[in-house]
């Protein structure tokens, strides 16, 4: 069985959005208070980018810009790629690894239900991986006379 984003790797999520104007450090204040890497930034429900741990080395700190005055919107990733909750994790894996991405939003109908980082979906590919295995094996070493 292969794993679906949802609800294999998205089950439960409380979203973490911040307007635009919210400011770099407001975001980072809250990626370290949830041990998050990403927040998406969001404006009346619609979701308008993603800011990532990568965002904030690229194109704040190493661009040596204030994250007290720096705004979300000049820094974040503008209309991000987007899964469906219906994607396989392995499918998901394959696309972040081949665009460099390590955090993506779920979206259905419009609605932002998720968002799934790569640790998330190697555990779930793990997951089934060992599933795979064990059923494998019980079936190759099961003799029936047991």
């Amino acid at each position: 069985m292969q794993r679906q984003i949802v609800p294999d790797v998205v089950s439960e999520q409380t979203l973490v959005g911040l307007a635009p104007t919210a400011s770099v450090l407001e975001a980072a204040s809250m990626m370290r208070d949830r041990h998050i890497g990403a927040i998406l930034v969001m404006d009346q429900g619609k979701l308008l980018g993603i800011f990532t741990e990568r965002d904030m080395v690229c194109r704040v700190v190493a661009e040596r810009l204030d994250p007290e005055t720096t705004v979300l919107r000049d820094v974040m990733t503008p209309d991000p790629d987007t899964l469906t909750p219906n994607q396989q994790a392995g499918e998901a894996l394959e696309m972040m690894g081949r665009r460099g991405y390590r955090h993506l939003p779920v979206v259905r109908d419009g609605d932002v239900i998720g968002i799934v980082s790569v640790r998330d979906l190697f555990a779930a590919v793990r997951s089934e991986l060992e599933e795979e295995v064990q059923t494998r094996e019980a079936f190759m070493f099961d003799t029936g006379y047991g």
